[in-house]
């Protein structure tokens, strides 16, 4: 249809979504689905949060607020950069918005301009080169090594650059390789941005769920150079199992700041009003919840590392971070689609193709369920593997 933009005909669908809207077809259709495809905790939002967006409902708290969000949660998020972060912003440097993936398109709308290249680290997040093509920008993507833990290498990054380099997008806890940074890694990334003056989109969704000696660093707190570089992008859907809440946010020097707030004055205007206020709650908590949250996902990782790596046709770098496993399949002579296709039919086993991730030779696994259905979803993977 000759109406529809050139920049949506670009786009491709998410293929996340598209498998586990499948699983939960074949659900409802009384089938038996394993699925290990997903990218949000099993586990219910907890009481406190919702009594909290209760209560607002039931205070009045259902208008408009500034666009940015409203002030109590944007000073807390201030205070949380301080004590989890190290980093110093003030509340009117902090954006809420509409979803962490919301967030990540205000910062690369804000930044890039038709003809810009962002640097995005593959496997990558399925939405990152199709936000960098809706807003006019073009994705340069740079191959990561499975051998080196699939995380980019400063010569990568200096092979990627040219003179139409704008932004670098980096996500550590990455989505899908569990990949974590060091604060050494990162240096050496900024180092090579702030020569060019590379804008960094960091997103850290899966910063609270890092395991054993790995953690979290986040690079603008590295040096002022770099704060004065990058976009920190965060949210509550992961931690806070809280992912239809919709709720992200920014967090960026002044002027990026700025920016991102007048694109949501035009949009979405606030993020959603009584969810604001379950957010506040869950900042204000003592955290166990996310404590023990990290330390349920740790135990099901080093289950699914135990059963992944003693399959013979198969390979897995220990992931560090979020709630994956990325997969190489490339022994078994399938491209990912027709793999994860086989998978779903044959297996009832939902995984997401690597694909979706920019790497055709692997699969992404997800390991928040439930220890049956990741048992069950394993043996018949092995049983799969077996066979291929």
């Amino acid at each position: 249809m000759d109406s529809i933009s050139s920049r949506i005909a670009k786009v491709s669908p998410s293929l996340t979504l598209a498998v586990t809207a499948q699983a939960k077809a074949m659900l409802a259709r009384g089938e038996e689905v394993y699925a290990l495809a997903g990218g949000e905790p099993e586990v219910d939002t907890p009481e406190f949060i919702k009594e909290a967006a209760i209560q607002a409902l039931r205070d009045g708290r259902t208008k408009y607020t500034p666009a940015g969000g409203i002030p109590e949660l944007r000073e807390a998020l201030a205070a949380k950069f301080l004590t989890d972060n190290q980093l110093t912003y003030a509340a009117q440097q902090i954006c809420v918005t509409g979803g962490a993936k919301m967030a990540c398109f205000n910062a690369i709308l804000a930044v890039i301009e038709d003809g810009d290249e962002v640097i995005i680290p593959s496997p990558y997040w399925v939405s990152y080169p199709e936000m960098v093509r809706l807003a006019g920008g073009v994705p340069v993507i740079v191959d990561t090594k499975e051998s080196n833990g699939w995380k980019m290498t400063p010569d990568q990054f200096e092979e990627a650059m040219t003179p139409a380099t704008k932004m670098v997008i980096l996500n550590s806890p990455g989505n899908p390789t569990g990949a974590v940074y060091t604060a050494d890694e990162l240096r050496a990334l900024g180092d090579i941005a702030l020569e060019e003056e590379i804008i960094i989109l960091s997103d850290e969704i899966y910063e609270k769920l890092v395991y054993g000696e790995s953690k979290h660093v986040s690079i603008a707190s590295l040096s002022e150079a770099l704060y004065n570089l990058t976009i920190t992008v965060n949210g509550f859907s992961k931690a806070y199992s809280m992912t239809g809440w919709r709720l992200g946010y920014t967090a960026a020097p002044k002027p990026l700041a700025e920016a991102i707030e007048k694109i949501q004055n035009h949009t979405i205007s606030n993020a959603n009003t009584f969810s604001q206020y379950g957010a506040l709650a869950a900042l204000q908590s003592d955290q166990s919840f996310v404590d023990d949250l990290r330390c349920e996902y740790d135990v099901k990782r080093q289950f699914v590392f135990s059963r992944l790596k003693a399959l013979q046709n198969i390979r897995v770098v220990e992931p560090m971070g979020a709630f994956y496993f990325f997969v190489f399949t490339g022994n078994t002579g399938l491209k990912s689609l027709n793999l994860c296709d086989k998978l779903l039919s044959r297996y009832k086993v939902a995984a997401v193709p690597g694909i979706a991730f920019g790497f055709d030779e692997g699969i992404r696994l997800s390991y928040c369920t439930t220890l049956d259905v990741l048992n069950e979803g394993l043996t018949r993977f092995e049983q799969f593997c077996r066979e291929h």
